[in-house]
């Protein structure tokens, strides 16, 4: 028996190891809390066990993640549900795979103590904005709810400075501030502010960030197994937060900040438990919204925009 089991484990060292499928995702912006699961996922083996090999790279121009995707330079990234309308109309081939943060982060954003303290009281003010495009069909919705249209304002570009515009009183509001972020950064800044949640106000619903793939190169399995060790890293997350921060917080010393651990804390909840799974649902709403602000000119099926690798 004992030569039959040295046989055995011999005959096991013999064999060739796999391979692991190598991935390239493409973040939306410097790791940041909002990737969370997915750099657990790396640290904890999650990936490994998956038989994958996956590269993570933060982007020089955050415009630029999709177009590479869509281009067929990296096999994923990270964009948002929104924006993934537009692009799939523009002609890019792209469809979302999975959703990393599953609820809306954008707010509209206000001095806690300023002029605004309602929606109807931003009649003649100035609204900051970084993107425009569905920032202007957002802000419209949400100005209907108070019997406002978008001429009643003034939409001003401010570039990536929302909070130091608002903070400054260069505008009296800002679009595109994300809640997980800008809020505790204005605390630090010596400001406090308070937002107007767009999903409140007029705003269908909508995944904030989502994974996407170009359909004509993209292999399900392989995807498939990348969002079940995203789904693992998201479950850690919940399961052991201290432990999750500590093994995030680790990998970077720009990450080990007050706004960085406030951030984690709020976004925490907001992760998809399901990465895999759609709600075809809110994929429709959205593209009929986008319809009806008069930023798409059709309404696509939903099998146009998202795929379910959660269905198999």
């Amino acid at each position: 028996m004992k030569h039959l089991t040295l046989a055995a484990a011999f005959a096991l060292m013999a064999q060739p190891v796999l391979a692991a499928d190598k991935l390239t995702l493409i973040l939306d912006w410097f790791v940041n809390p909002d990737h969370a699961p997915i750099i657990v996922a790396q640290e904890k083996g999650f990936f490994t066990e998956a038989g994958l090999e996956v590269e993570v790279v933060a982007p020089a121009d955050p415009s630029d993640p999709p177009k590479l995707v869509a281009a067929g330079q990296a096999d994923l990234a990270i964009t948002y549900q929104p924006q993934l309308h537009l692009q799939v109309h523009e002609g890019l081939p792209l469809k979302r795979i999975g959703t990393l943060i599953a609820t809306p982060l954008n707010c509209l954003m206000v001095k806690a103590d300023g002029p605004v303290q309602q929606l109807s009281d931003l009649k003649g003010k100035k609204i900051g904005y970084s993107v425009s495009g569905v920032e202007d069909a957002l802000i419209s919705a949400m100005l209907k709810t108070a019997g406002l249209t978008m001429a009643d304002v003034e939409m001003v570009n401010v570039n990536w400075s929302l909070s130091p515009a608002l903070i400054a009183g260069q505008v009296d509001a800002t679009i595109g501030a994300y809640r997980n972020f800008e809020l505790t950064q204005m605390r630090l800044e010596g400001a406090e502010g308070r937002c107007f949640f767009v999903e409140e106000q007029g705003v269908p619903t909508y995944d904030e960030l989502i994974f996407v793939a170009n359909p004509a190169n993209m292999d399900a399995d392989t995807n498939r197994r990348f969002l079940h060790a995203v789904e693992r890293g998201a479950q850690y997350m919940v399961n052991h937060p201290d432990e999750a921060w500590k093994l995030f917080s680790g990998t970077a010393p720009d990450l080990q900040d007050e706004l960085n651990a406030a951030a984690w804390k709020d976004t925490l909840p907001r992760f998809s438990q399901s990465p895999a799974a759609l709600d075809q649902g809110r994929y429709a709403r959205f593209e009929t919204f986008l319809k009806e602000a008069g930023l798409i000119d059709e309404i696509l099926p939903v099998s146009a925009l998202a795929i379910d690798l959660g269905a198999k």
